[in-house]
């Protein structure tokens, strides 16, 4: 699937999604978030305004999001998409609620919302059979690599005996393993799993 399918896909069948990103302490904030649109500029979403996951948004500079279409625990797909976000303008807003009827009843009041869009980045999509799995990207680059962990992140020292534990223990899927293992610190939600894990005590709190 291309990344304007599993966008589809994201707006027309999956629409609540879950969407996670880093607050100003370091820490994953992550709440319900609704995928109402995609064109050119991104991936849109609502959410409510001035919750914990509007004003975490607001001062983060990455986002990450998932939904699942599953008609049962088989036949169905996931979706997970990471990148750039930021707060976009209300001029859309009558659009989405044209096209999308189920959030003039979730959303009686248009002005409790803000809009967020996610502008460039890659993804990933996977069949929950197992059997089909593929990636993406989208907008004009991938989210640029911080050039150093960011505060509270972590970081693999040369203690790392490249076991993989860490790998299998990220919940978002950020860390690759080769002689060494190395944590992709811009898709990082700080949780503290890879450390927590590592048998050798290799990986360390910035």
């Amino acid at each position: 699937m291309t990344a304007k399918e599993c966008f589809e896909l994201l707006v027309t069948q999956i629409h609540v999604t879950a969407l996670a990103a880093v607050n100003e302490d370091g820490l994953p904030v992550s709440g319900i978030a609704d995928a109402v649109y995609a064109d050119e500029a991104g991936l849109y979403f609502l959410t409510e305004k001035d919750g914990t996951l509007c004003k975490c948004l607001k001062s983060s500079a990455y986002a990450v999001c998932s939904g699942v279409k599953s008609e049962d625990p088989v036949n169905g797909t996931a979706v997970t998409v990471y990148g750039k976000i930021s707060e976009a303008g209300t001029e859309l807003l009558p659009q989405f609620f044209t096209a999308q009827k189920y959030l003039a009843e979730k959303y009686p009041a248009k002005k409790a919302v803000s809009v967020f869009c996610m502008t460039a980045g890659s993804g990933e999509w996977k069949a929950l059979s197992g059997k089909e799995s593929g990636s993406f990207t989208f907008g004009a680059a991938e989210p640029e690599p911080a050039a150093e962990p960011q505060a509270g992140g972590y970081l693999v020292t040369d203690a790392c005996i490249g076991c993989g534990a860490c790998a299998d223990a990220c919940p978002q899927g950020c860390i690759t393993v080769g002689d060494k293992a190395e944590i992709a610190q811009e898709e990082c939600l700080h949780c503290g799993c890879c450390a927590d894990t590592c048998p050798v005590g290799a990986i360390e709190q910035q």
